[in-house]
């Protein structure tokens, strides 16, 4: 067994990860050609070309395989509890997926959780005014009441308000990063992201050791508008990289959303520009949440956290109703062990599934019973 066949391909999505040039496209195009990563990193010059890579991107690899190991980038996350999802991973976001410009590597602290799907991105100046920061909270606050995950880009400014907003309600957040998940930039906001792993999760596709450069933060919004349903641009100069996440996610076909601001206010000129061009207009939380159809968000979500988890729950779910039923007529109809018919239903209650009738006797907790998932 060789060291490709023993290794599988993740160490080699995150060996290609440090090879600059070599984004989602020419990834794709060598794993169409090659089957694999491990062949492809163990390629020759002459079958890279055949493979339609050209000669810039051929020199970046055959220069980076001389000084990384596609096995100490898999032993080096796992020393500091950095999470990689690649392409293939199932939990990669369902959201960000589907894009073709998909970081083929997604590294994170913390975690993704499926409830993040709702997801809605709220983004502005670093400059921000008094009004700006108070729209921000108000905004993230009441997503996250409303069981929408918050993301942002962790900056200063109207970014930071956005977290610290949602982490306060009790909230999800989640913050892009344009530097490893292990840098912490601005140096400030510290605390801010060990809150944010702590509820939700820092993520880069950029790999661990990633200093803060300038010229990875403007790709780094398209995962912000990625990430998310929608983006809501609160405050924003007419250069301000918000309006770059907004572009970005015009072209992946979300939503964008922006906050009426002074029209004397340079902080304002975006987001008022935006408007001007057909961005939804935004006065309260109920407008973000009406477009993109979130008005429901706690139900489903409520709806999911009692869903049946096994089969033992599936059984006594579909066969409990609002009439009394005894524990000992539930053993004896569906033919399971008494000590498994009592400690289901003892954690069916937990769960707000099913509640006592009395003695022995449960009956269903719900009007109606969840009969479907989720997705």
């Amino acid at each position: 067994m060789g060291m490709a066949d023993s290794l599988g391909d993740k160490p080699f999505y995150l060996a290609f990860n440090r090879v600059k040039g070599i984004g989602p496209a020419r990834l794709r195009l060598l794993l169409s050609h090659f089957g694999s990563l491990a062949d492809a990193w163990q390629a020759s010059p002459l079958q890279l070309a055949g493979a339609g890579l050209d000669q810039k991107s051929i020199d970046a690899l055959v220069s980076t395989r001389q000084s990384i190991a596609p096995a100490r980038e898999q032993d080096m996350l796992e020393r500091t509890g950095i999470r990689a999802l690649t392409w293939v991973d199932p939990d990669y976001p369902r959201l960000l997926r589907p894009l073709d410009d998909a970081p083929p590597v997604l590294y994170l602290r913390g975690a993704l959780v499926d409830a993040d799907e709702w997801a809605v991105a709220i983004v502005g100046t670093r400059r921000a005014t008094v009004y700006g920061q108070a729209v921000a909270e108000m905004l993230a606050a009441e997503l996250a009441r409303n069981h929408v995950t918050v993301v942002s880009g962790m900056a200063r400014g109207i970014d930071a308000v956005a977290h610290h907003a949602a982490l306060d309600a009790g909230g999800r957040t989640i913050a892009v990063l344009g530097c490893g998940v292990d840098v912490v930039y601005p140096p400030e906001h510290r605390k801010l992201a060990q809150r944010i792993i702590e509820h939700g999760a820092l993520v880069s596709d950029y790999p661990p050791g990633t200093q803060p450069e300038a010229g990875n933060f403007p790709p780094r919004n398209r995962l912000i508008s990625g990430l998310s349903l929608g983006v809501v641009v609160v405050e924003a100069d007419e250069q301000s990289g918000a309006l770059i996440t907004a572009h970005f996610a015009a072209d992946q076909g979300r939503d964008v959303f922006a906050v009426p601001g002074n029209i004397l206010n340079r902080s304002s000129r975006g987001a008022n520009r935006l408007i001007q061009r057909g961005a939804k207009l935004v006065l309260d939380t109920a407008d973000i949440l009406e477009e993109l159809n979130l008005g429901a968000v706690a139900e489903h979500v409520e709806a999911q956290a009692i869903l049946p988890q096994n089969d033992a729950e599936r059984a006594l779910l579909a066969r409990l109703s609002h009439e009394p039923t005894r524990a000992d007529e539930l053993v004896r109809e569906l033919g399971l062990p008494a000590e498994v018919v009592t400690a289901t239903l003892a954690m069916m209650e937990l769960k707000g599934m099913v509640r006592q009738a009395g003695g022995t006797t449960f009956v269903l907790a719900r009007e109606s019973r969840p009969l479907y998932k989720v997705d």
